[in-house]
């Protein structure tokens, strides 16, 4: 079957530039199986390699960024002002499970052998219109087949965050996996135990990113390798929590982390527990602190939101607007995937009673009061803990009306001062 992909006019120029200069270029990785998959637009970075070494790209190219020269990785600039990676053809010199020794390779074929599945050993000229597909990856994609290049249980070892990678091009793709990579992927498992956790967690904000991390996930289970990624979550996964992280709208890799950790972490301590998770895993301390906070609101409002406006507005000045609207996605999220419709009805109205409040510009934190301190301290208030307590009285009292947000009637709540 004739093939022609659409490959972006500035990598088209790159590539030119350098066959121009005498030196072999094609185009690989991710979008050029995106664009055989029928998938273009899905990945927009285009990866050239080419038998030039770093200085011969430098003669090429007037700009160009090191992005890791001894690896044979320069970034160049297309005239879209888009910086596009070139990378020298590679073959693999030695390799201890966590990064690989390369040394410059002299033809294509070599660099292709090297990449660890079929789908993602192929290679695009855009010149000559021609696929270069030794490992038949183009009619492993039709077949929805995960297979890996040469001998599977090699490729793991040569980089155990394949098995990682695997896991997640199965899920995102929906393939199913070759019964031989499969078992040599299994058998690589306890190897990620080897890998930072850097590259273990940017590999789960992947696959947290997909349209149904679900898929992936359920693999991530089966093969126990989310046993070593997350072994507080390994235990208790089931159907109903990959339900509703697919059901969280956005793709918004860290309410759906939340979202998983709400179905399988006890009540009391989920917060706390999930915070642990995030930094064991290295997410930033503001991402630990907001699933945290996504965590403490729960699936579902707490009954006291229903009944007391004190609480709700209590709840509202603790989550802040970003807690807010992470609550609101879990809890729509959830009703979602139990279909209860007097519940979905109660929580809508709960959410736009807080939509309300802000529109409103209910006060949420003492900066809103239509009195300070030193409204207080004009009124012979001595300085002390007793203003702030004060305060703190007066915003309780506006969260119960909020009409009494004004001077005159704060003040005469206020009170006197102390003689």
């Amino acid at each position: 079957m004739s093939l022609r992909l659409d490959v972006p006019a500035p990598v088209r120029a790159l590539a030119r530039q350098l066959e121009t200069a005498g030196f072999e270029t094609w185009t690989v990785g991710g979008a050029v199986r995106d664009a055989i998959r029928g998938r273009p637009g899905e990945h927009q970075d285009w990866d050239l390699t080419t038998r030039a070494t770093p200085p011969q790209m430098r003669q090429v190219f007037r700009r160009t960024v090191p992005l890791g020269p001894e690896h044979g990785t320069l970034g160049v600039f297309g005239s879209d002002g888009a910086m596009y990676e070139v990378t020298t053809f590679r073959r693999d010199v030695a390799t201890d499970g966590r990064r690989a020794t390369v040394a410059f390779a002299r033809t294509v074929e070599e660099d292709l052998a090297r990449r660890d599945f079929t789908v993602n050993a192929m290679a695009w000229h855009p010149a000559r219109q021609k696929l270069l597909d030794p490992h038949g990856g183009r009619r492993d994609l039709a077949a929805r087949v995960l297979r890996a290049v040469g001998d599977p249980a090699e490729r793991f070892r040569e980089d155990y965050l394949r098995v990682l990678r695997g896991l997640r091009f199965a899920g995102a793709f929906d393939m199913t996996i070759d019964s031989d990579t499969w078992d040599g992927l299994v058998a690589a498992v306890p190897g990620l135990e080897r890998l930072s956790r850097e590259r273990i967690r940017d590999e789960l904000v992947r696959v947290l990113e997909a349209r149904r991390p679900s898929r992936a996930l359920a693999l991530y289970q089966h093969s126990e390798a989310l046993a070593v990624v997350m072994p507080e979550v390994s235990r208790t996964l089931e159907a109903p929590a990959l339900a509703l992280v697919d059901a969280i709208r956005g793709r918004g890799p860290l309410l759906r982390l939340a979202a998983l950790l709400l179905l399988v972490l006890e009540p009391p301590v989920a917060p706390d527990a999930a915070t642990r998770i995030l930094r064991r895993l290295r997410f930033s301390r503001a991402d630990a602190e907001r699933v945290a906070v996504a965590v403490a609101a729960g699936l579902k409002p707490s009954p006291d939101l229903f009944l007391d406006p004190v609480e709700r507005r209590r709840w509202t000045a603790e989550a802040q607007p970003a807690g807010v609207r992470d609550a609101a996605r879990l809890w729509t999220a959830a009703l979602r995937v139990e279909s209860a419709p007097e519940a979905r009805a109660r929580t809508l109205r709960l959410l736009s009673e807080v939509r309300d409040d802000l529109r409103r510009g209910v006060p949420f934190t003492l900066r809103g009061l239509a009195v300070n301190g030193g409204d207080l301290m004009e009124r012979g208030w001595r300085p002390g803990p007793r203003i702030g307590a004060t305060l703190r009285r007066l915003l309780e009292a506006v969260w119960e009306d909020p009409s009494r947000n004004e001077r005159a009637a704060l003040l005469a709540l206020a009170g006197e001062p102390e003689p």
